[in-house]
């Protein structure tokens, strides 16, 4: 399919990238002390080394540590690993996720009734 398994992030790779995403370009301190329970320094090290080999993140340094900044957008990571899911679990059917957040109750008649005036809401501005 063109796609990389690199190219989505574990669920540790995602709480770290959701902290550079907040607090912008950090220091492995800095993103140890930001995430709770706080990992241990070597992991967050690890990590960071292994999202930068990914493309996820670009580090640079700064006086004698490596400073990380994120390389992909918040937005791009969740539209990845969305289109990743629905490929995945649904056969790429859109509708089908949406069939079965209704079918398991994480969908009710007055969410959707609220999602359909925003689509018609953003239909308006174009």
């Amino acid at each position: 399919m063109g796609r990389k398994e690199s190219d989505g992030l574990t669920k540790l790779e995602l709480k770290i990238m959701q902290v550079i995403w907040r607090l912008g370009p950090s220091s492995v301190t800095a993103v140890q002390e930001a995430m709770e329970p706080p990992p241990a320094y070597t992991t967050v090290q690890t990590m960071l080394n292994i999202l930068e080999r990914k493309g996820k993140l670009k580090r640079r340094l700064r006086g004698r540590a490596y400073e990380y900044s994120a390389a992909v957008t918040e937005t791009k990571a969740v539209t990845h690993a969305v289109r990743d899911l629905v490929d995945r679990m649904f056969a790429g059917s859109s509708e089908e996720l949406v069939m079965s957040l209704i079918k398991t109750r994480q969908l009710d008649r007055a969410t959707i009734a609220r999602l359909t005036k925003r689509i018609e809401e953003e239909g308006e501005g174009e």
